[in-house]
Formats: C-alpha cells, structure tokens, sequence
C-alpha cells in the first residue's frame, strides 16, 4: 500500500504550506521517541518526517501530486517524459531526527514553546529550560562582642515559598537555619546558606547570606583582634602611680600595675588578652588600656603655688 502524504500528516489535498507546517508540527510533537513510546510510534514518527520532507518542497509536492508515490521515487512514467523516465528519483534520508530540528531550529528543537512564565508540555517531553539563580538574600545577624569572644549556636526562622509535590503549585513554609558562631568572627563575615530562598519552577533558589554586625560593648571597643579599654583617672594619678582593675570577656579579674607617668598620648598594652584569632582561637590579639586624663576645672591660688613649687621641684 502506497504512502499517502497527506492522510499521514491529516490534512487534505488543498491544504496551504501554513497548515503543512502546522500539522507536522502537531503531529511530529505528539509521536517523538521521547514523548511517545507505543508500538509503532517511530514509525509514524518516521512517516512524518518523509511526508513533511516531500509536502514543504515545492518541486517535490508538485510531482508527487501528479504523478504519486510511484512517479516520485520511481521515475516520470515514459508516456510523460521524452527521455524516459524522470532522471531525479526521490529517496527519504531516513533521519526523522534531522528533519525535526531543521524544522523546529537549533540542538533544543523545544525552544519556541517556551515561555518565561509557563513551560509547554508534550506529553511527557519537557522543554529545556536554562534556569537562572536569583539575586543573594542578604541579612543582618547581630551579635553581642561576647558572643564573638566565646562562640554561640544561633537559630534563626526563616519563611520561604517551597515547590509542592506536583511541581507546579507552591506553599508557604518555615525552616529553621542554624548558624555556629566561631570565636573571633569579625564585623561583615558572612554566612551563605545555598539555594535557600524562594523556590519555583523556573529559578534556581536564592542564597540568604547572613552578614555580622558586632554590637557595642559597655566596657570595650574592638580594633581588629584587640581590645581597647579606656579608664578614666586623675591628673594626680597620671603623675604618681595607680592600679587599674579590667574584668575580663572570659570572667577574670586583672589588676595592672601603672607606675610610668602617664601623658595624654600614653597607652597600656598587654600582649594575648585580646580577641581570639578565626583561624586559630587558642591565639588572641592584645588588650590595649587607653587614659581620659581629667584635669581639675578651677584651682585655688594656694593650690596653684603649690603645684607649680612640686612641679619646679621634679624638673
């Protein structure tokens, strides 16, 4: 039984090149070998591909509408033809493949069913979809300068748009991410947690990435991996000597001896008792004790001849 081009591709005898493509186009989606696996299907797929190959060219529709199947691959009848029969006898590649992606263009012959909003489906053929990542998620996570002194578990709720079972339909749910804290993080590390944003069907989840913000501490000002200290004293102090008691982030209690002369540019610097290092918390930076000298506000001219005597005395 000869093959009939047109009954394959469903259409009749009059039908325009716009209604050729559309059918091949309905019909070549419907029984590809990865949408369609019944009996007989790449065969039809087959079919297809030669009906479509033969039907698109002019020259060749021309012929196989006069003269059919015979007279299109067997040559023009004699009684037709001067020389016999027609030199240029038709034969199908025999590559349904070749003839779908030169139709559909390109290696992703699904490309002009997809949109930004809904991919198409074809059966059980899914378009290629190049997905892109959304923008990071970024948030503050405050800490107190203990809790970067010693490290601390942080648990942190987060809401986020989770696909369903049916991978089309999305709900609301709540996640829980933990953060260890580790000594000695420093202002603006940052936390990524992957791919844990919003999700939907045509997005590669965002990261949230949690940035540290160190809160201000009553006693000390961190610099770096040091500790400043600042201690108010008096002028008299500054000139004869005094101790300075510091209760330290680890809950000890140090007394400095300060016996230098201490001048208004004068620091104590004690070596290891600063904030623990990232890389390495059994080090740690240094504890620096800064002076707000307070000078008096009014002197009596007694006192003032009295400090000027002590004064030209020690120089």
């Amino acid at each position: 039984m000869s093959l009939d081009y047109y009954e394959t591709l469903e259409i009749n005898r009059n039908a325009t090149d716009a209604d050729i493509k559309k059918a091949y186009r309905r019909l070549a989606l419907k029984f590809h070998p990865s949408s369609n696996t019944k009996p007989g299907s790449y065969e039809k797929f087959i079919q297809l591909g030669e009906a479509y190959d033969v039907l698109s060219d002019l020259r060749k529709k021309a012929t196989y509408d006069k003269f059919g199947v015979e007279g299109l691959k067997g040559g023009i009848p004699a009684e037709f033809g001067s020389g016999g029969a027609w030199s240029s006898k038709y034969a199908y590649h025999g590559n349904p493949e070749k003839t779908f992606k030169q139709f559909f263009g390109g290696d992703n012959p699904f490309a002009d069913f997809y949109t930004s909003d809904t991919p198409l489906q074809f059966g059980n053929l899914q378009p290629v979809v190049v997905k892109t990542q959304d923008s990071p998620i970024e948030r503050d996570l405050h800490l107190s300068l203990d809790d970067l002194f010693h490290g601390c578990t942080k648990k942190i709720k987060i809401s986020r748009r989770v696909m369903n079972d049916d991978g089309h339909t999305s709900s609301i749910k709540d996640k829980i991410l933990t953060i260890d804290v580790k000594s000695g993080w420093k202002e603006g590390t940052r936390i990524i947690f992957s791919k844990e944003g919003d999700q939907g069907p045509n997005n590669i989840p965002a990261d949230i990435v949690f940035i540290v913000r160190e809160k201000s501490h009553p006693l000390f000002v961190r610099q770096h991996n040091d500790l400043i200290y600042k201690v108010k004293i008096s002028l008299g102090m500054a000139l004869t000597g005094f101790s300075v008691d510091v209760q330290t982030l680890d809950g000890r209690l140090l007394t400095i001896p300060i016996s230098d002369i201490v001048h208004p540019t004068y620091k104590k610097e004690l070596s290891g008792e600063g904030m623990p290092l990232s890389q390495d918390p059994s080090k740690r930076g240094n504890l620096i004790i800064t002076f707000d000298i307070q000078f008096p506000v009014s002197l009596s001219t007694e006192r003032k001849h009295l400090i000027k005597q002590a004064l030209d005395f020690i120089q």
